[in-house]
């Protein structure tokens, strides 16, 4: 019983020793990882080993989802469809790379083509990282081995691009002022001040700079800076509610100090790929997004314009 546990126990260690010196790795053809629907995604998974083993199959799935979840305020407000939030298919395809078989020492490279095509009934939308709304597509290899080992799997994350548009949006003008602003409890305890500004479109494509102008005519406090801050708005749920929140994305300071009265101040900003995605809005879910004009007076007033936006790809 001895021997033949210690035979069971060698055999073992030298299955896990193996295991360990196998190592897989994932290497699309394109360089940046950016497909568009109809595309075919191409590569070679590359295998190395410094002994020879046996393996149960080697296959390769390409997924692609988008994940809902709550907010911790929404949680209990909308227990009711708390579960019925469940990950989205977009996307999913297997291609059984290598039947079960042995592999000698060294390197080797197995080539792959998969189409990205959506399920029936599906599409894709382009790769967007949120809060509460995720979109990703993943290849992931796994090569199966016998009872006592592992199996060696490799995932890796690739850029999907919604189609083009050629939509074409206007000039927004805005004035701001004590009397333009809502919500305020003590209008009169406001600092008298006007600020004019012009943003160059609402529907902007997100390869190219946001931008627009801001001038302040007077203000009776002092400035103490002027930020320009982007904002997701993701909307989940189903028929029996739906959850909306707002999250800010990045803030930029445009101005610092008690800036110069009558003097155009340029708004400049670039839209950052993965955390922005083309405006998206569907049956279960909705990605929006807004930018906020913010001005910082040294009183500690913060006067804020919002502006919705739309994001389109062209």
């Amino acid at each position: 019983f001895f021997h033949l546990f210690t035979l069971l126990s060698r055999s073992s260690s030298e299955e896990l020793a193996v295991t360990m010196s196998v190592t897989m790795d994932i290497i699309l053809k394109r360089a940046d990882k950016i497909y568009r629907e109809g595309d075919m995604v191409s590569g070679v998974v590359v295998i190395s080993s410094k002994d020879g083993f046996s393996h149960q199959g080697i296959t390769l799935a390409m997924d692609g989802q988008v994940s809902l979840q709550l907010s911790a305020k929404s949680v209990g407000l909308f227990e009711a469809f708390y579960n019925s939030l469940k990950p989205i298919q977009l996307v999913t395809f297997g291609l059984e790379l290598a039947k079960p078989g042995k592999m000698a020492k060294g390197q080797f490279e197995i080539p792959f083509e998969i189409p990205l095509k959506p399920k029936p009934g599906q599409t894709t939308y382009e790769t967007y990282h949120g809060v509460f709304v995720n979109i990703q597509y993943v290849l992931r290899c796994e090569m199966k081995r016998g009872a006592f080992s592992k199996a060696v799997s490799k995932s890796i994350e690739f850029i999907v691009e919604a189609s083009k548009t050629n939509e074409v949006g206007k000039e927004v003008s805005f004035t701001i002022s004590p009397a333009s602003l809502e919500n305020l409890k003590d209008r009169a305890a406001v600092p008298d001040f006007a600020v004019e500004g012009l943003l160059h479109t609402s529907v902007c494509s997100i390869t190219k700079p946001f931008t627009g102008e801001i001038t302040l005519k007077m203000s009776e406090a002092p400035i103490k800076s002027i930020e320009l801050q982007l904002v997701r708005v993701e909307t989940c749920g189903c028929l029996e509610g739906y959850a909306k929140d707002a999250t800010e994305i990045q803030n930029i300071q445009i101005a610092e100090g008690d800036v110069c009265r009558n003097m155009s101040i340029p708004l400049y900003m670039i839209f950052p790929r993965l955390f922005t995605c083309p405006t998206l809005a569907t049956d279960n879910f909705k990605v929006e997004f807004e930018v906020n004009v913010v001005i910082v007076l040294t009183t500690g007033d913060l006067i804020t314009e919002n502006f919705p936006i739309k994001l389109i790809r062209n």
